[in-house]
């Protein structure tokens, strides 16, 4: 029976999506220095909620002071930010999406001015003048992780994802090029993967299954190899802790690049994996009502999409209504962002991006 992009999606938690469509985490540099939420990212995120989006997901949200990577970015790491937390929350919620924050720490890619200028991660790096973290500094990581897993949940969110791609401190870990340590959180696959596994099983603790939860993961960059995060990939398909995982692909359509793997679709090693009700999605060049169904028929549970939510807040009801629809040709002008409800500060991000915004 072919999935369509406009049936139902259950978790294994009990919470029910309308549709396949995710929003994806999109990075918009939109709130205040204090990570305290902003009427722009409020109207930003609302609007795709509203435009029909079954999952609505926030852009990354630090889990630590000393972890923000960039400027404007939502905070989850302090009670000042329950208020904000509440009040996006609640104005996902209003139009049936399912409400999800993304927990992130940025590693050695932490700003400067966050961290007293020494980013923390797995082992020592020169390049980026980051130091290994200590076992206290393990622990309060996993601690504050959890808690702001708490604080969303308190504030209304019907779930959160674990950012364990791109790079930032939960992939570093992951990755036996950037973790090199010698203790119970370094060295082997297993090892490597604790501090995922002990951050799922506190949320789980201390939040129960009434939060959903997933995990994104990036297969190839930033160190990864590919066998591993595959390995990893299966045995959260198999946990009935989680409810979905997200794989960031970049493109659906691109060939692995390990030698493993040679010729065959970096996808295709995803979807043939075993699943005990735990959803994957994947994100990844989806500019199109026919790509997305072509992913679903490739065999994901979700779509997760970015650039063309930044273009169409209402690309879910415009891809269900027309097989043949496909996200507008860019370059775009910055008032066709403004009526999208992307704020100044997203859109001169935008602007940084070769042929996005035409002015």
């Amino acid at each position: 029976m072919t999935t369509k992009l406009t049936d139902s999606l259950n978790f294994n938690n009990g919470a029910v999506l309308k549709n396949r469509f995710v929003l994806a985490p999109l990075t918009n540099l939109q709130s205040g220095d204090d990570g305290v939420l902003s009427d722009d990212e409020y109207q930003w995120l609302t609007y795709r909620a509203e435009g029909g989006f079954g999952l609505t997901m926030t852009c990354a949200a630090s889990v630590q002071h000393s972890g923000v990577g960039f400027p404007g970015q939502l905070g989850a790491h302090d009670d000042r930010h329950i208020p904000g937390l509440t009040r996006l929350a609640a104005g996902i919620k209003t139009h049936g999406s399912h409400a999800v924050a993304q927990l992130q720490h940025s590693g050695m890619r932490a700003q400067a001015s966050y961290c007293d200028g020494t980013p923390q991660c797995p082992s020592d790096d020169e390049k980026t003048g980051s130091r290994a973290m200590s076992p206290e500094q393990i622990q309060a990581f996993i601690d504050d992780y959890i808690a702001a897993a708490v604080r969303c949940q308190q504030a209304g969110f019907d779930g959160v994802e674990l950012h364990g791609a791109h790079g930032y401190l939960l992939s570093e870990f992951l990755s036996p090029q950037l973790n090199r340590r010698e203790d119970d959180y370094g060295g082997s696959t297993e090892n490597r993967a604790r501090i995922l596994w002990e951050i799922i099983d506190g949320v789980n603790r201390r939040c129960g299954r009434d939060l959903s939860l997933g995990v994104r993961l990036s297969p190839e960059r930033f160190g990864q190899r590919t066998e591993e995060i595959r390995d990893l990939a299966a045995a959260l398909l198999t946990d009935t802790r989680l409810d979905y995982v997200d794989m960031s692909l970049w493109d659906l359509d691109k060939p692995a690049h390990e030698e493993a793997f040679q010729g065959k679709p970096l996808l295709e090693i995803f979807t043939k994996l075993p699943r005990k009700g735990v959803a994957l999605g994947a994100a990844g060049k989806l500019y199109s009502a026919a790509q997305c169904q072509t992913a679903l028929d490739r065999g994901l549970d979700f779509v997760v999409v970015g650039r063309a939510a930044i273009l169409h807040h209402d690309f879910p009801e415009r891809a269900a209504g027309d097989s043949g629809f496909r996200m507008t040709d860019l370059p775009v002008s910055r008032e066709y962002l403004q009526r999208e409800r992307l704020g100044k500060s997203f859109i001169d991000y935008m602007a940084t991006w070769e042929g996005f915004v035409s002015d």
